[in-house]
């Protein structure tokens, strides 16, 4: 396939032990576990990711025009701004999301560190884990309005961390991003895991709110992953994004598969790429 390729969820392997960075730890166990019940056929195909060089190579092999390496701000993890704008600005095909957690940062200094991050460090969008935090919070917490608010002020899209690896699944409920986005209107909201298994409320949300845009990279290939399918190719052609959650997922792997679940061929150009290049605000 000729087209170009954005994939708008991606990590290199060695950003952390949690994404398989060092082989007889527990976590390149879970990685593997993790790679296997999405469907990789290769359950150690990240460990090439143990490098920088390896991990460009991975991204140029499987096609991708863009890689989207998002920075991770909770109490377990810390990916800074600073390390995900050092691996990503050299290089052409790699594109960097910074991360702010306002819990631990307070609202005026995340949202000085998430501005830094845009407007100095060239990062294109901030994600945000909510569910992930210390303790735990709903997409909809006040605490995460000031970010939010700037955000949209800034035309910066917020990543959203959905799933079912939230401490508990009530923090995987679309409907806090619905009340998110009926409050902010003019923020792109961009749904990584795309809130699976709420596979139908989400698209709900989706379908009333036109500012929120679903990725639901690996677990598209999951039960009742077809129905985002479905409704791409019916009112969320512009509404759906590819990527491929590498390294818990292959990336070339990912992108033939895309291509075999029954995507229009028109929508199929949409979610590969136009949709995730209008939403980071991307130059040729």
């Amino acid at each position: 396939m000729s087209q170009k390729i954005i994939d708008i969820r991606s990590r290199p392997s060695f950003l952390h032990d949690f994404y398989g960075a060092r082989r007889g730890t527990p976590e390149f166990e879970t990685a593997k576990w993790l790679n296997r019940r999405v469907g990789s056929l290769d359950d150690e195909h990240f460990a090439r990711a143990h490098t920088l060089q390896g991990y460009l190579d991975e991204v140029r092999d499987a096609g991708i025009w863009r890689s989207v390496v998002i920075g991770r701000d909770t109490p377990a993890i810390q990916n800074t701004n600073d390390e995900i704008a050092k691996i990503t600005s050299p290089h052409a095909e790699l594109v960097g999301a910074g991360s702010v957690d306002p819990q631990r940062l307070g609202s005026d200094a995340a949202i000085a560190e998430a501005e830094r991050a845009i407007k100095t460090l060239g990062l294109r969008a901030i994600n945000l884990e909510p569910g992930f935090g210390a303790p735990a919070l709903h997409f909809d917490d006040p605490q995460y309005f000031p970010i939010y608010d700037a955000l949209q002020d800034w035309d910066v899209p917020a990543f959203l961390m959905s799933g079912p690896t939230t401490p508990d699944l009530k923090f995987n409920d679309p409907a806090a991003v619905a009340r998110v986005a009926r409050a902010f209107p003019r923020l792109q909201i961009v749904v990584h895991h795309g809130f699976w298994p709420y596979v139908n409320e989400i698209i709900g949300v989706a379908f009333r709110y036109a500012n929120v845009t679903i990725v639901p990279d690996m677990y598209i290939f999951l039960p009742g992953g077809n129905l985002y399918v479905e409704a791409a190719n019916g009112f969320l052609r512009d509404q759906l994004a590819f990527g491929s959650s590498f390294p818990f997922r292959a990336i070339g792997q990912s992108v033939r598969d895309y291509q075999q679940l029954g995507f229009k061929d028109a929508v199929l150009e949409s979610v590969l790429f136009e949709n995730a290049y209008r939403l980071l605000s991307l130059a040729d």
